[in-house]
């Protein structure tokens, strides 16, 4: 039965990757990887809300493989932002490159923290 969360979760949160990533890029005449970056902080955001539902029992063990394990884990994606990252410094955007590992950790973080703190605000 878990795994069918998991899967639920992530049939939503894959094609959702694909089409912002999509929209957001069409926006955007750089190099940088906008729709990557707007993907996996709204994953961390979404993480933090999570957490913070768990912590103060607004949200079940079932919730969190449907939207942590299933949804978050097909929405985000690591691997895409280190090959993107490598790829910039690999054609010579070497600024673009730090500038997107550096965004994506604080942006990521701080956005974990945001959820954080909302769920606090609601749940506690």
């Amino acid at each position: 039965m878990n795994w069918l969360l998991v899967i639920a979760g992530a049939v939503v949160g894959a094609p959702l990757r694909y089409l912002t990533d999509l929209a957001v890029q069409k926006r955007h005449d750089t190099v940088f990887p906008w729709g990557t970056f707007v993907v996996n902080v709204a994953g961390c955001l979404v993480l933090g809300l999570l957490t913070g539902a768990i912590t103060y029992g607004a949200a079940s063990d079932s919730v969190q493989l449907l939207i942590g394990t299933g949804f978050c884990g097909a929405l985000t994606t690591y691997s895409t932002f280190s090959y993107e990252t490598m790829r910039l410094a690999q054609t010579g955007a070497e600024f673009f490159a730090f500038a997107n590992v550096i965004a994506s950790v604080v942006a990521g973080l701080g956005a974990a923290f945001v959820g954080v703190a909302v769920a606090e605000a609601l749940w506690a």
